[in-house]
């Protein structure tokens, strides 16, 4: 079975099954897949190979960095530059439309971040990442021990000035969106299973904090990459595959994978091919909601 149906309105949002096509293998574990709408290619991480690369529509898939400090979560700003975490080095940089790397962050109160995982562009500019401890670990990143004590989310200024810390009591915070209107912030933890709620004020700071929803199931898989679709859908691979859940935190149902999947992202012409970082794999599959364009 492809999918798991909890809630009838899945399948007004994905439908009554998905097609799981396989568009790219070989890898080593993939993440940080992003959709660029207006040159129409896919760009994603191999973190263990230390290579970013992309994939076009006519199925070929090129290097687009190597090595490229063993990136993980990417995102694009809204002048459609990458803004990427790195695990090798612990920072946050934004590849310049030359091609050019600028490092926007990499320090907090003067000790070196964890390793950034994932991340997001707010609409006025303000770029937030989670900071677990996973680039730290040999094969997805560099062994070494952390300077910091805890495992933060922090917001840090699109000029890369100002860095502010606004939760520091995740066991290992994750994936992370925004609501459709950018003033709720959630963010997944992979130890604890559940995703939280902040709310963002105009100045860009963070209130709140509960848990939103509990992300359980049967299978393997924990909360990792987390997207909202233009319906207003959060979706979050967890147990079993990727979970759909509404905006009332019902979850409509769970997309199963062929193999473990840390992220995901939506692309094509109409933004309904949802494309798939699993493992050693990029599948693609065609869903009835469409996703965001990320500028």
């Amino acid at each position: 079975m492809s999918v798991t149906i909890h809630d009838d309105r899945f399948r007004d949002v994905i439908g009554d099954s998905v097609n799981l096509e396989q568009v790219g293998t070989g890898f080593a574990f993939t993440e940080g897949p992003i959709w660029h709408p207006v040159e129409k290619h896919l760009t994603f991480s191999d973190m263990p190979g230390d290579h970013m690369r992309r994939w076009t529509p006519d199925g070929q898939i090129e290097t687009f960095r190597q090595p490229c400090n063993m990136a993980n979560g990417n995102t694009y700003d809204a002048e459609g530059r990458i803004v990427t975490c790195e695990h090798a080095t612990s920072r946050v940089t934004r590849t310049e439309h030359d091609g050019s790397i600028t490092v926007l962050a990499t320090h907090y109160t003067g000790k070196e971040l964890n390793s950034p995982n994932d991340i997001v562009v707010r609409n006025d500019g303000l770029i937030y990442f989670t900071d677990p401890t996973y680039g730290r670990l040999d094969y997805y990143g560099v062994e070494r021990d952390c300077e910091l004590d805890y495992q933060g989310v922090y917001c840090v200024t699109p000029d890369g000035s100002r860095i502010s810390r606004i939760a520091d009591d995740f066991g290992q915070p994750n994936g992370l969106c925004f609501s459709l209107d950018h003033n709720t912030l959630f963010v997944n933890d992979t130890e604890r299973c559940h995703i939280r709620s902040f709310e963002i004020a105009a100045d860009g700071t963070a209130t709140g904090g509960d848990v939103w929803v509990d992300v359980t199931g049967e299978g393997e898989g924990h909360p990792d990459g987390m997207k909202i679709d233009s319906a207003g859908n959060v979706y979050c691979t967890g147990p079993g595959g990727v979970h759909v859940i509404s905006s009332d935190k019902t979850c409509l149902g769970v997309i199963h994978m062929q193999e473990f999947t840390a992220n995901f992202a939506w692309g094509g012409d109409d933004l309904k091919d949802m494309f798939f970082t699993s493992s050693t794999s990029l599948y693609r599959a065609k869903v009835k909601t469409a996703g965001l364009a990320l500028f």
